[in-house]
């Protein structure tokens, strides 16, 4: 069976991720494709707060096609920062519904860099713009965030994947603002009283034994200092698994490798 790896936020950590992606085999000296037939899973949040969103961005697209041409494959989930990145340069200055803040203003204050704006292109637009929010790999059910937004979407992957595909083709600020605001929910597993039971039913309604994300970094679920974490956080039984390292906060990353298995009880 091939390899399938996973690696959380970049957030514009382009030499780290150099690094990392080096170190487990993927990547060679020239940063190219050097894992065969292996998988790799990127878990969305590729940009904002680091200073090299589109360099990020250029690699990963490179890879995809390398990967592709050696028997290989590289998938990327869309994240809320990548959402908040097409919304700035979509909307602009323009008025968030309800509020006097503008779509750029929030996308600044979460992270955004005006150098990435200055740099984007219509094939970064157009190719963030039609990354699938949800997948199924093996018993693993894969998305950017631990929150229950998605099923507000819709009760399938497909349907959920859809429903973002169309929303991010259209021009309205509501619809956007609405994705952008259900995207700040995190942490929706933890609660040691109802945790385990609602990420049991989100797995019965998508699929999958175990639930694999970002979005949250494992230093705020633990406590940890952000250099300290070097591997996913398991929680609600098992069924959960974190693989935001907190690279932009300033831990180091990890790939990891997702086992057939015997992660969960």
């Amino acid at each position: 069976m091939t390899a399938v790896h996973v690696i959380g936020d970049v957030h514009g950590q382009y030499e780290k991720l150099r690094g990392l992606l080096r170190s487990a085999g993927l990547i060679d000296a020239g940063d190219a494709w050097s894992g065969a037939d292996s998988t790799l899973w990127f878990m969305g949040d590729l940009v904002d707060h680091g200073p090299d969103s589109i360099d990020v961005i250029e690699l990963v697209t490179r890879l995809r096609e390398q990967a592709a041409r050696a028997g290989g494959r590289v998938h990327v989930l869309i994240g809320n920062h990548d959402v908040l990145l097409l919304a700035a340069h979509r909307f602009g200055t323009r008025p968030i519904p309800g509020s006097d803040e503008t779509f750029h203003d929030h996308w600044e204050e979460n992270g955004g860099q005006a150098g990435d704006l200055q740099r984007l292109k219509p094939d970064h637009i157009g190719w963030l713009s039609s990354l699938p929010a949800m997948a199924l790999q093996r018993e693993h059910l894969l998305t950017h965030g631990d929150t229950l937004l998605y099923t507000d979407y819709g009760h399938s992957i497909d349907e959920v994947n859809r429903a973002l595909r169309d929303l991010l083709r259209s021009d309205d600020p509501a619809r956007w603002h609405r994705l952008l605001d259900r995207f700040g929910e995190h942490q929706a597993f933890v609660d040691s009283a109802t945790g385990a039971a609602r990420a049991e039913s989100f797995l019965a309604m998508f699929g999958g034994r175990q639930l694999v994300h970002g979005h949250t970094p494992i230093t705020t679920m633990t406590g940890q200092p952000p250099e300290a974490v070097r591997e996913p956080l398991l929680y609600a039984g098992g069924q959960c698994l974190d693989v935001d390292p907190g690279m932009y906060l300033g831990g180091p990353g990890f790939v990891y490798r997702l086992n057939s298995g015997d992660e969960m009880p």
